[in-house]
């Protein structure tokens, strides 16, 4: 589409501005390491325009907003325990690019909500997935740059192998996240298996339980040992942990790692799509992939899955403390992948 290759003067400019904002916090370092390295912003943004909602599949998603109305479509997705403020100084950047940000709250989260009491409150990566291409749909967008972390990059991924045509470009936080319970089911080594200790305490009723009654200090300790040399003050963890108060949280969150581990069972309706993730399928479409320098979560090294993109592809690894939470620790380095992403 023209609109995706020539913006209009406004956007040129708000690109060059970008670049121009991000030019004291990034520096890039040549040939195949391609670093960069992003401090925090001077200054932090605390919350985005008023929240919409709109039906879309089987749920009415919250979402924030930014950018003018006709510009290319930005989807940011974000993971857990976040929720949209991820992205509170990602979208002013790329807004001021002159493209349309979408920012959703994930099922489960915030604002968004299952419309019938008789839906499964499932987790599932492919579930996660049809809700974005469900959104998309819902807000007339045939296609968009895709970007996230965590469960929001594994969904990126997912659409962008799975129905490549509705993704323009994709940034992916630590790279290629797609799996599959038997893949979930085999034994990792053991200092491996201690960073998924969440996993298996999920496993249990108690994990259940304890993350019902705890999940504001549960997350917040996740957020420490994720982003250790990350140092986020109460106001900041307390505008996402509003989200987790969403009434199908605890399911959403423990289905989904129940799941990955084979102790929970999908829907039918999404086993086609698992079947054909379980095959490792190869992204095509322009990629870049990032990792912070000091990423606490359980992660693989870029090595790992270079040979699972097959078009034109880069990875940064963003130096300076950076951590799990990439588009919040460095806006400036995510919102730079983002449109260079666009541009490859």
């Amino acid at each position: 589409m023209p609109e995706d290759i020539d913006l209009p003067r406004r956007r040129l400019f708000g690109t060059a501005l970008l670049t121009l904002a991000a030019a004291p916090f990034v520096s890039v370092v040549p040939a195949a390491a391609q670093t960069m390295a992003a401090a925090a912003p001077a200054k932090s943004n605390t919350s985005f325009g008023p929240l919409k909602q709109i039906d879309a599949g089987d749920l009415t998603v919250g979402y924030a907003e930014a950018g003018p109305a006709d510009g290319p479509v930005v989807l940011l997705l974000h993971g857990w325990p976040y929720d949209i403020y991820a992205f509170v100084d990602v979208a002013p950047l790329l807004a001021a690019a002159g493209y349309r940000v979408i920012i959703p709250y994930l099922r489960g989260y915030g604002t968004t909500r299952i419309r019938s009491e008789a839906t499964v409150r499932n987790g599932e990566p492919a579930a996660l997935a049809v809700d974005t291409i469900a959104l998309m749909d819902a807000l007339k967008i045939p296609k968009a740059v895709i970007a996230g972390f965590d469960w929001g990059a594994r969904t990126a991924d997912i659409v962008a192998a799975l129905w490549p045509e509705r993704c323009r470009a994709l940034v992916s936080v630590s790279g290629y996240l797609i799996g599959s319970v038997a893949a979930g089911k085999k034994p990792l080594p053991p200092k491996a298996e201690f960073q998924w200790w969440y996993q298996f305490y999920f496993a249990t009723e108690r994990g259940r339980e304890g993350y019902s009654q705890n999940r504001h200090d549960f997350n917040k300790l996740i957020w420490q040992l994720a982003s250790p040399q990350w140092r986020f003050d109460d106001a900041t963890f307390d505008r996402s942990a509003a989200a987790f108060d969403n009434p199908d949280h605890v399911d959403i969150v423990i289905h989904n790692y129940r799941w990955r581990i084979g102790l929970a069972e999908g829907e039918a309706r999404y086993d086609a799509l698992e079947q054909k993730l379980a095959q490792g399928p190869v992204i095509t479409v322009p990629t870049i992939t990032m990792e912070g320098d000091t990423n606490g979560a359980p992660h693989p090294e870029p090595a790992a899955y270079r040979g699972k993109f097959s078009g034109k592809y880069e990875h940064r690894t963003i130096t300076g403390g950076i951590g799990h939470n990439l588009p919040q620790e460095a806006p400036q380095a995510f919102a730079q992948a983002v449109l260079d992403a666009a541009k490859l």
